[in-house]
């Protein structure tokens, strides 16, 4: 039986971060509609459920893929928010701050005032707070 299920599965999708998602919306559809009773939230926790089973059970990998490619990066800019202030909260003696330019991560000890940050890769020069 487990190798019949894995003969099935091979060559298919499976699981990525945007079924993931579209998983956890799904349950939180189906949790309101259980208090609410609207047929809408229903449907539409129904539709996300075979979605999620389409993409995992799809053979056309590459399209697949760059789906969960434009949401990694359409949801980017919030985990690196969230990753930042992650950072900042965990490591006591500096702050971590995004070049505008090239997004990278600066590192600056923590107490200093306003001070010019030079970023390593783009050279680049901006003003923040320590």
């Amino acid at each position: 039986m487990k190798e019949r299920l894995f003969q099935f599965m091979q060559g298919r999708y499976g699981v990525d971060q945007l079924n993931n998602v579209l998983i956890i919306i799904s349950i939180i559809c189906f949790i309101i509609n259980m208090f609410v009773g609207n047929i809408v939230i229903g449907i539409l926790a129904y539709l996300l459920w075979f979605i999620v089973i389409f993409r995992m059970l799809s053979k056309n990998i590459y399209i697949r893929n760059q789906e969960n490619e434009k949401f990694l990066n359409y949801i980017k800019p919030i985990t690196t928010y969230i990753k930042l202030k992650n950072m900042n909260k965990q490591d006591s003696m500096h702050k971590h701050f995004s070049c505008p330019c090239c997004k990278q991560i600066v590192r600056v000890p923590k107490g200093r005032g306003k001070i010019v940050i030079t970023c390593p890769s783009c050279q680049n020069k901006f003003e923040k707070r320590s």
